[in-house]
């Protein structure tokens, strides 16, 4: 039996030419295009991509059950799963962290300071990009994007111009800030989780990223005239405990590496350690709230408050991708890719797929193919996938959100208007990894 089992769990099915794979195919497209219009349908990206993912694995189980392998679907199952579990719990944390941050008004002290500095368009410009490049390494690319967003429509309101190229800006520098840190996107996160890269290894793209930013947004200086801003708001106090809870973030942060470097541990049980700081400090807050007579501060709030339509479209999207891998799909597209193209120009190619598909399903693709690459392809791929969707509006998260937050003012047309400057900063980026750190393409992974 034990002889049978163990045999069992290396056996798979190529269902690349079955109609159980024609149809997983079909429905994965048809789900996506729903992602890809939740702007104009307001169907939650979740919805679709959850359905698809039942219906793949139930059709999995099917096949496999029929063949007498009843257990090596739940087997690969079950990893996609534990693929999927260690990232919940990472992003839960960061996002409860951040929706901390948010309520106790620290973002809100920034924005308000931005405004009231009585900055020209062009300093506005400038400033709001390099803040959003290097906050968004901490605090994510969507969050960084819709707070630079806030002070650019609470200063540019009457000047639709300077909003829709700020905007453009700000998607470009989150999404550049986001690719040298695992805590800056999704997509870095899950190649650090998964032990490809090292944390200190990611900051071999700083450069490449800032190059990425600075690129476009010096082209684009130049159509933004050099007046003064004008714009007021009533000053904004930090609430209680609001700096404390930061120094815990980025204590939380440290715990998560440490448990990764040192203790070979995921880094998710470090975020979840992480979490019972937050939740200690959080009743001495609440305590403290409640002799001032004032609203407690509660953390469960928080954890409910984070995205939740984010965190179970990643399941559908891993659930979806590890369905479609296990019936053989993925190495045929490594094979198509790699193989004929090399990893250089396949690895680019990724990175403009992304700014078409979500650049976490292509990534969870890459990293499930796992093509045989060194240290600095690797990188390249990361690069690549964190910045390319920078090229359209719909290309990435902070895009997305924009969109949505500029009432018109920014669209799909006016950033695909700048598209072609963009991709100069995307060409630029990946040559200057090519040149800085042409070392790390012989070093194996």
């Amino acid at each position: 039996m034990s002889a049978f089992a163990t045999n069992e769990l290396v056996t798979t099915l190529d269902l690349t030419s079955h109609w159980v794979g024609y149809t997983a195919l079909v429905l994965f497209v048809l789900a996506y295009i729903l992602v890809m219009v939740e702007e104009f349908t307001h169907f939650r990206k979740s919805k679709p991509v959850i359905l698809v993912a039942g219906v793949i694995w139930g059709l999995i189980g099917w096949v496999y059950t029929s063949q007498g392998l009843p257990h090596s679907a739940e087997v690969a199952l079950r990893h996609s799963i534990l693929e999927y579990s260690e990232l919940f719990l990472f992003l839960l944390v960061a996002m409860t962290y951040i929706e901390a941050i948010r309520e106790r008004q620290i973002f809100e002290v920034l924005k308000v300071w931005l405004v009231n500095k009585g900055l020209t368009f062009r300093q506005l410009f400038w400033l709001t990009g390099f803040l959003a490049f290097f906050i968004s390494p901490i605090a994510d690319n969507l969050t960084t994007a819709l707070i630079m967003g806030a002070v650019v429509l609470a200063v540019g309101a009457g000047n639709p111009r300077f909003v829709s190229i700020a905007f453009i800006n700000i998607v470009v520098a989150a999404n550049a800030g986001g690719a040298f840190s695992p805590f800056g996107d999704i997509t870095t996160l899950m190649v650090w989780q998964k032990g490809i890269v090292e944390f200190s290894q990611f900051f071999s793209l700083l450069v490449p990223s800032l190059i990425n930013f600075i690129v476009p947004a010096a082209i684009m200086n130049f159509s933004i005239k050099n007046e003064i801003a004008t714009g007021s708001q009533s000053k904004v106090d930090i609430k209680l405990g609001g700096i404390t809870i930061v120094i815990l973030f980025i204590t939380t942060i440290i715990t998560a590496v440490s448990f990764h470097k040192f203790l070979h541990l995921p880094p998710a049980m470090g975020m979840m350690t992480g979490l019972s700081y937050l939740m200690i400090a959080a009743y001495f807050i609440r305590k403290s709230e409640h002799k001032l007579q004032q609203n407690g501060f509660d953390v469960f709030k928080k954890v409910a408050n984070a995205e939740w339509d984010t965190l179970l479209f990643f399941f559908g999207v891993i659930l979806s991708v590890g369905g479609l891998g296990f019936m053989g799909y993925l190495a045929l597209t490594s094979e198509a890719m790699y193989l004929s193209l090399g990893a250089t120009y396949a690895n680019i190619l990724v990175g403009m797929l992304s700014a078409i598909v979500d650049n976490i399903p292509v990534m969870f693709a890459v990293l499930s193919m796992n093509p045989d690459m060194s240290l600095g392809q690797w990188l390249l791929v990361t690069l690549t996938t964190g910045v390319g969707g920078s090229l359209l509006s719909v290309g990435s998260a902070a895009g997305v959100a924009l969109m949505g937050q500029s009432k018109g003012l920014y669209t799909f047309v006016s950033h695909l208007r700048w598209t072609g400057v963009i991709a100069l900063g995307y060409a630029a980026s990946i040559g200057a990894h090519l040149l800085m750190n042409g070392a790390l393409f012989d070093v194996p992974v």
